[in-house]
This record gives structure tokens, C-alpha cells and sequence, in this order.
């Protein structure tokens, strides 16, 4: 994983899960993103969080067929794995720097410039949600938009776990209790369910040495509240009732614009809405997409428009309770240089 001042990019030849691995090479490191749709569509980035990628993050979401159909007819969607969390990833050499979350957020620029998306819009989970939001906050960057989930470290103990016991059964249970709510994860009467077990098959993929290095990255992560009040794209928060950063999510919408913002509290749920309860995304991002022009293919006849151009939109759809929205272009550093 050496360094390396351009963005050259190494097709994997085998396509999976209907999409198409690449493996880009970052100015810190290489880097997995896997890329579904027509790439003349508009973009839609995603970053899941700690241990998982987007088969483990965001399945739930893509594969249900009303979010599908909205989303995967609208948009290219461009899911990047944080380092070493690719399907199939080995251990990540011991003399590769742990990369600090500046870093991680460079690397969705070098991963923009790469594919030559000029606007984005980014949909990211907890610790994805945050390195997102570093991106969206960076000097001289302004974002299209972003729909965050909540975000926060867990705790340097889970840290020292997986570092000394690997992805041990203890570790595993301290995940999923990050990601779901007591009723998925089975706790007295109620049975582990389906998604915590398939959560399970997930994490034993993982290099241990590749969670502990993401959550050492996290863990040093700065305060960005004040970046928070200077954030001009639109940005949808959605919070499970009973997830572990509730607080994290209602903190970080008070420090948003409220012209600008808006949060959805999705009851009996964790912090992973994409996987537990997909389905109480649709409404609010069917609302979020409609002032960009962008629908469900039975509510839409032409081909989607680029975010850049966005539709007249009436002053009831850019209130922060319907999610309408007016666009804001993303300028990745190497426009800025041009």
C-alpha cells in the first residue's frame, strides 16, 4: 500500500454482487470501491461503518426493492470500503502508517477525481457518516449534499479488544450492539435475529488488524462542531431510537443549519437504520431527492438530471420538515488546483 501522488486505478476482472470492483490508488494508500449503474448517472457515494462494507452496511437498503428502485434508477452508486475492509482483504502490513481520518477523507477526494465526479451526493453510517462529514467540512470544499447517520467513537476499550482477542466473540457482541437494537440483536425473549446472524457470517470475514487500525483512525478523530455551523449543503439525519449515539445525532443537528437540515428519529431501531429498518428511509429520501428532479420510476418519465441542475423548486419543498432541497456543487481539490 504505497504512497503515491497520482490516482491510477487497477480493475479487479471479476464483477460481484452486479457490480464492479476497482481497487484506486490513493495519495494514502489503495483504496476498494465497488461501482454499480450507469456511470453517466449522477453519483452516490456510501462509507459504512467500523468493521463492515457495503455488503454488510447497506444491503438491507439496496436490495429492498422500493429504495432500489429509487435509488439504482437515479443514481451510480460508488461504495468505498475504509481501508482493509474489502470483500476478500487480507491483513494490511504492520510498516503501512495507520492513516488518520484527514487522511481517509482525502482519499474520497482522490477517489472523486479518479472517476471525474465533479458533484456527489454521500450517504454514510456512524463512522462513515463522520468521514464524510470531515470531507463536507474541509477548507475550500463545499458538498452537493450529504444524508448522514449519526456518528462517534465507541470507546478506546473495544479498541485494546480487538487489538489483543482479534474479532473474538465479545468483539462481535460490542458490535452489534453498536449497530442494532436489543430486539435484533436477541436479548431474554427475544432470538438473535436473521440480520444480527448474517452480521455475524460478516465480521468473521474480517482481519482483526484491519478493524483495530479503522477504530484507531476514528478514535483520533477531531471536533468538527464548529465546521458543523458552516456547512452549506443539505444534510438528512436519520436516528434509531435506540441507538448508542442518539445523543451524537441531536448534538450534531443543533449545530446545522436548520434551513438546511433535518432529522428523522426512526423508532425501535439502532444505529443502523440501512440494515434494521430500510424501509423507513424511503418517504424522507423520496422528499430529499424531489428537488433535484429525481423520483421512483413509476412517478418519473424522462432520464434523471444531473444534481448540478436542479428543478424550479416551490418554497414548501425547500422547508427543512419536507427535505426539498436546492443544490450546491462539490469541488474536489484537484479542480481547486486547476
Amino acid at each position: 500500500m504505497g504512497e503515491s501522488s497520482s490516482s491510477v486505478s487497477i480493475d479487479v476482472e471479476h464483477i460481484s454482487f452486479g457490480g464492479k470492483d476497482h481497487l484506486v490508488q490513493t495519495s494514502h494508500g489503495l483504496l476498494s470501491v465497488a461501482v454499480y449503474g450507469d456511470q453517466d448517472k449522477p453519483a452516490l457515494i456510501t462509507y459504512p461503518d467500523l468493521a463492515l462494507n457495503h455488503m454488510s452496511c447497506f444491503q438491507g437498503l439496496f436490495f429492498w426493492p422500493e429504495a432500489a428502485s429509487l435509488l439504482l434508477h437515479n443514481f451510480c452508486i460508488y461504495h468505498i470500503s475504509p481501508p482493509g475492509h474489502e470483500l476478500g482483504a487480507g491483513p494490511i502490513p504492520s510498516d503501512v502508517p495507520i492513516p488518520s481520518v484527514d487522511d481517509l477523507a482525502d482519499q474520497i477526494a482522490d477517489v472523486l477525481d479518479y472517476f471525474r465526479l465533479s458533484s456527489v451526493m454521500c450517504l454514510g453510517v456512524t463512522a462513515g457518516a463522520y468521514i464524510l462529514t470531515l470531507f463536507a467540512v474541509c477548507p475550500l470544499i463545499t458538498v452537493s449534499k450529504a444524508i448522514l447517520m449519526e456518528n462517534a467513537t465507541y470507546s478506546l476499550v473495544m479498541s485494546n479488544l480487538v487489538y489483543f482477542y482479534g474479532m473474538c466473540g465479545l468483539m462481535k457482541d460490542c458490535l452489534l450492539q453498536r449497530y442494532f437494537s436489543k430486539e435484533v440483536r436477541g436479548s431474554g425473549k427475544y432470538p438473535e435475529s436473521d440480520i444480527a446472524q448474517a452480521c455475524r457470517s460478516f465480521l468473521d470475514e474480517r482481519q482483526s488488524i484491519n478493524v483495530w487500525r479503522f477504530l484507531e483512525s476514528i478514535n483520533g478523530r477531531c471536533d468538527i462542531t464548529e465546521g458543523l455551523k458552516h456547512l452549506q449543503c443539505r444534510t438528512l439525519i436519520f436516528v434509531g431510537e435506540n441507538s448508542l449515539f442518539h445523543s451524537e445525532s441531536l448534538h450534531m443537528t443543533s449545530k446545522l443549519d436548520r434551513r438546511y437540515s433535518a432529522l428523522v428519529e426512526v423508532q425501535a431501531c439502532g444505529s443502523m437504520v440501512t440494515e434494521e429498518q430500510p424501509y423507513a428511509m424511503l418517504i424522507p429520501m423520496e422528499y430529499f431527492f424531489m428537488g433535484y428532479g429525481l423520483y421512483r420510476p413509476y412517478q418519473f418519465n424522462g432520464s434523471p438530471r444531473s444534481p448540478l441542475s436542479p428543478s424550479c423548486i416551490s418554497p414548501e419543498l425547500l422547508s427543512p420538515e419536507s427535505m426539498g432541497v436546492k443544490l450546491k456543487p462539490i469541488k474536489t481539490r484537484a479542480s481547486l488546483r486547476i
